[in-house]
């Protein structure tokens, strides 16, 4: 796919940059909070409380934060209406991060119902203590995982989507959102304009959630 391989050179600084593990001194910074038109969200939109995630489905971190601290915020808080959570990619990891990603839109804009099934699918289908640099991602997993998941998927439109690279726009505006705000690891948590300097720092979140509710 030609598109991936030169996105994978215009976002070479951003791999550079990216921490490939996390390692945070903790604590807070105020920021402006990320517009999130056309951004996946989870939960009721009309919440108090929006969680921003910036991931990569390439990034064992942000799986590890997925199947543990959200989990948690989930059952807290964006279940019971008090908060809603957004997902922004943030490809640091070459041509599988931005393929997932392109997956992940197609699947955004095509079948909104199965997005979040999906989602949870691909970092669940992440192998464990997997290398950063470590190759899985591919387009046969991509649509293997939307044919085994229980939503309904149209997987060869989503194949043809994959080819053609249809949400290549989409991907590119997330990419600018993750230059504009500087972010330089994932996962990187924004809360009504509050960035978690350490994500797995489950204490700080939720007070920072309950002072905005």
């Amino acid at each position: 796919m030609k598109w991936l391989v030169t996105s994978t050179v215009g976002v070479i600084v951003l791999v550079v940059a990216g921490f490939l593990l996390f390692d945070s001194s903790g604590g807070t910074q105020d920021v402006t909070e990320p517009l999130l038109e056309g951004q996946p969200i989870l939960g009721d939109e009309e919440a108090n409380v929006t969680i921003i995630e910036f991931g990569d489905y390439k990034c064992p971190a942000c799986k590890v934060w997925d199947e543990t601290v959200f989990e948690n915020l989930y059952d807290e808080y964006i279940q019971t209406g008090e908060a809603n959570f957004a997902f922004i990619h943030a490809p640091f990891h070459g041509g599988e991060s931005l393929l997932a990603a392109l997956a992940s839109e197609s699947v955004w804009d095509r079948h909104p119902d199965a997005f979040w099934e999906y989602h949870k699918a691909i970092y669940d289908f992440q192998p464990e203590n997997v290398a950063h640099d470590e190759e899985w991602v591919s387009a046969e997993v991509l649509l293997g995982i939307a044919e085994d998941i229980e939503a309904d998927i149209d997987v060869a439109q989503l194949a043809s989507d994959l080819v053609d690279q249809t949400y290549q726009e989409e991907v590119e505006q997330d990419i600018d959102l993750v230059q504009e705000y500087n972010v330089e690891r994932t996962p990187t948590i924004i809360i009504n304009g509050t960035l978690i300097e350490d994500p797995f720092d489950e204490t700080l979140i939720h007070e920072t959630i309950q002072s905005e509710r």
